[in-house]
C-alpha cells in the first residue's frame, strides 16, 4: 500500500516521502496515529506540490547537514567507557551516547539521525562508524572509536 508520511518515521522515511508499506501496517498503525495519510491521487498531487515549494528550503538543508558533517570530520570522536579484563565493556554504547558526545562538542544531532552499522548496540572496545540521515537526500558516515578507560590514563 503506498502512503505518504507526515513525519520521520525511523527505518521508513522522512516528512512528505511516498513509501510502500504493508497494508495492515499502514491501516492499524501509521494512518491512526496520523504518522501517514493514504496516498490518493489528489494528496499525490498535494504532496509533489509540497515539495516543489519545499526545494529551496531543503537546498538549504543539505548544506546546513554538509556544514555539519565538515565539522564532525574534524572530530577525532573517541568514546571512553570502563571494561572488564576480557574486553568487554560495562553497559553499552547506543546511538543516544554518541548523539550525547557529539552534542558536548556544540553540534545538535538528535539521537533518531544516528544509526550505528551493523549493530544497534555496541558492548566491546573497537572501531565502529555509524550513519547519519540529516536530510533524505544526504546521509554521512560518522567513524568512531570505543576505548578503554584506562588506556585515557596513559
Amino acid at each position: 500500500m503506498k502512503i505518504i508520511l507526515k513525519k520521520y518515521i525511523e527505518n521508513l522515511g522522512f516528512k512528505y516521502d511516498e513509501v510502500n508499506v504493508k497494508s495492515g501496517y499502514a491501516r492499524n498503525y501509521l494512518i491512526p496515529k496520523g504518522l501517514a495519510v493514504f496516498a490518493s491521487h489528489g494528496s499525490i498531487k498535494n504532496n509533489k506540490e509540497i515539495l516543489k515549494q519545499r526545494h529551496k528550503k531543503d537546498k538549504y538543508l543539505i548544506e546546513k547537514s554538509k556544514k555539519i558533517e565538515k565539522e564532525l570530520e574534524k572530530f577525532k570522536i573517541k568514546i571512553y567507557v570502563k571494561e572488564n579484563k576480557n574486553g568487554k565493556i560495562f553497559g553499552s554504547i547506543s546511538n543516544q551516547d554518541i548523539s550525547t558526545f557529539i552534542n558536548k562538542k556544540g553540534i545538535n544531532i538528535n539521537k533518531k539521525y544516528i544509526k550505528i552499522i551493523n549493530n544497534k548496540i555496541i558492548k566491546s572496545i573497537g572501531k565502529y562508524q555509524a550513519n547519519i540521515s540529516l536530510h533524505r537526500k544526504h546521509n554521512f558516515l560518522l567513524n568512531f572509536e570505543i576505548l578503554s578507560h584506562n588506556s585515557k590514563k596513559k
